[in-house]
Order: C-alpha cells, then sequence, then structure tokens
C-alpha cells in the first residue's frame, strides 16, 4: 500500500467530522506516542477553528477600529458604586442582557471603550455589532423601504451585545426615532445594548422628536443598565498637532 500522502490527509480532515465514538475507537488501537499526537491534532483543531470564529466574528462587528481593553485609560471613567472595572471586563452585564450608557464629554474614551468591549465579546464568541445611530437609522430606513426591514431586524437580534455610538449628536427625523425605538424594545431583556452620548436623559426627547417615546427608551435602558460617567479634557485635543 503506498504511503497516505498530504494531499490526502487534507481532503480527509476537510470532509471528516468527528465523533466521540471514533475518537474512542482509535484512541484505543493508538500506541501512548500516537495518542499523545491525536490529542495534539485535535488540540490544534480546535485552536484553529475557535480563532477563526473569532475573526469572523470581529468582520461581521463592522468595528470602526480594533480596540482593546488593554491598556485603556481609565482616568476619565467614574462608575457607579455597585460596579467596576473589574466586573466590566469581565463582560459580566452581557450574561444578564444589562445594558450600559457611556455618558459624558466629547473625546474622553466613550467610543474607544465601546469598540474595545464589542471586540473583547468577539473574541469570546459572543456576536456583536457596531452602529453609530446615523448609521443604525440609515441602514433600518434603507431595509424598509427595499422591503426587508424584518430581515435586517432579525440579523440585528443575533448578536448579544449591539453598540449604539454617538446618540444624540445628528437630529432624527420621526421615521428614523421610530425605526430606533424599534431596536431598542426589541432589544430589551433579550440581549445587551451598550449607548454612547453627550446628552443626559432630559435632553433625549430632542433626539426621538417625542419626550414620550424617549421616556420608553430610558425607562427600558435604566431598568437592566448602568450609567458610566466620562469627564475630562478630549484626547484628541491634548494630543492635536494644531495648538
Amino acid at each position: 500500500m503506498n504511503p497516505v500522502s498530504v494531499e490526502e490527509l487534507v481532503q480527509a480532515g476537510r470532509a471528516a467530522s468527528m465523533t466521540a465514538s471514533v475518537i474512542s475507537e482509535w484512541a484505543h488501537k493508538g500506541t501512548p506516542k500516537q495518542r499523545e499526537f491525536l490529542y495534539e491534532l485535535l488540540q490544534a483543531e480546535h485552536e484553529s477553528r475557535t480563532a477563526s470564529r473569532h475573526q469572523r466574528l470581529l468582520k461581521a462587528a463592522k468595528l470602526p477600529a480594533l480596540k482593546s481593553l488593554v491598556g485603556y485609560d481609565w482616568t476619565s471613567v467614574t462608575f457607579p458604586t455597585d460596579y467596576g472595572r473589574e466586573a466590566l471586563s469581565d463582560l459580566d452585564f452581557l450574561d444578564h442582557a444589562q445594558d450600559l450608557v457611556l455618558f459624558g464629554d466629547v473625546g474622553t474614551g466613550k467610543t474607544h471603550l465601546a469598540t474595545a468591549l464589542a471586540a473583547a465579546a468577539c473574541l469570546r464568541g459572543i456576536p456583536a455589532r457596531f452602529f453609530t445611530t446615523a448609521s443604525l437609522v440609515m441602514t433600518l430606513r434603507r431595509a424598509k423601504d427595499e422591503g426587508r426591514l424584518d430581515k435586517e431586524l432579525g440579523s440585528i437580534a443575533k448578536n448579544q451585545l449591539l453598540v449604539i455610538d454617538e446618540f444624540g449628536y445628528l437630529p432624527i427625523d420621526s421615521d428614523g426615532a421610530r425605526l430606533l425605538f424599534q431596536v431598542i424594545a426589541d432589544g430589551y431583556e433579550k440581549r445587551s445594548l451598550v449607548l454612547t452620548t453627550n446628552l443626559e436623559f432630559k435632553r433625549w426627547g430632542t433626539v426621538f422628536g417625542d419626550d414620550n417615546m424617549a421616556a420608553a427608551v430610558i425607562d427600558r435602558i435604566v431598568h437592566h443598565g448602568r450609567l458610566l460617567q466620562f469627564r475630562g479634557q478630549s484626547y484628541r485635543v491634548k494630543h492635536a498637532l494644531m495648538k
């Protein structure tokens, strides 16, 4: 019998979806050295599949940039008394479909933190999606115009974490406000929302153009949510070339 080629092994590996019974059978047939080789092979395959899944999730998240919690400057952030950096970094809020509002001054790290949380979720195998408020409204409006709004909402709903960045930076018309409200309301107690804004709650009615709609959104977010406050000088201004 001719030796099995590398190409044949690759083809067989691609075709195989191994079961526990097959692995057990061949492990019992093998020598200790062969079982060690088989174990290392399966570990390498697992690591490769995990890395590929993480990369797929990062691509699907459509992050504006790949950010990390490592080295993040926390000096501008004030946490609630019952919540801190360790719990946030552990992503424990995702396990309970809790929300976060990152509120405060421009340039103090809100978007960086929201992006880093989404990236961390993807690297743990948790689906996440990043939108600016304007891009989310535009995506929903286009889907509605093309008769595929339900499909788009279903796609967004597959994510365990939704980031909505720059809430309140641009005005939203009434139709866009209703679509945004639908996304937030649909996610209530099902998935986590991270929302960045420089508007205090009392001014959210100016974004939705309807105080009642804003109140309904706030009611849902504060029920299972926490407020992180950001104060300080803009990082971009501090490090700007133009003085």
